[in-house]
């Protein structure tokens, strides 16, 4: 009787992980706006990976496999959180809003608070194509959508954003 082994994982995929951690951290950071958070979504998010690594298929594209476990962990934690803590609408309506800035150069911070301001699907493609380099393949891969959606919530991320910087108008409800 032959004894079950479970097979060891091929070097690449160690190594796929660890050049992959630059830009997970970056993404998990513009989704939580947290860095404890964002860390701790990184690091639960390649216990999953390995603990997961006999499921991934090789010859598959890695990055989208890991932006995808990655996404799911947030949206988790999201939902989790929020059956936890009671929000009040006094104190939600301060964090939403964003005093206009007069200044003629932009900062990182305006354009944070610009992507703030965009649906979740357009600000979630824009951070995974523009911060975490992923290609528009990839990105429908990670967040299990169709290429043109992608290309879609781009279009209508970049308008929506240069609406908000150039004009400083605030994207009517959708």
């Amino acid at each position: 009787m032959q004894e079950h082994v479970a097979s060891p994982s091929p070097p690449c995929f160690s190594a796929e992980m660890t050049a992959s951690l630059p830009a997970l951290r970056s993404f998990a950071r513009s989704l939580c706006r947290q860095g404890d958070m964002a860390d701790d979504l990184v690091q639960e998010t390649m216990v999953r990976a390995w603990s997961s690594r006999h499921t991934f298929l090789p010859g598959s594209k890695f990055r989208p496999w890991l932006f995808t476990i990655l996404r799911n962990q947030f949206y988790n934690a999201v939902r989790k959180q929020a059956r936890l803590v009671a929000w009040e609408p006094e104190a939600a309506e301060r964090l939403l809003v964003q005093a206009p800035d007069q200044e003629e150069r932009l900062h990182v911070a305006d354009i944070e608070g610009a992507l703030q301001q965009l649906p979740s699907g357009q600000r979630e493609m824009l951070l995974l194509i523009a911060g975490a380099g992923l290609s528009y393949e990839e990105a429908a891969e990670a967040a299990d959508c169709k290429l043109g959606t992608v290309k879609s919530r781009i279009n209508r991320g970049r308008a929506g954003l240069r609406a908000i910087i150039e004009n400083g108008e605030s994207l009517p409800e959708a």
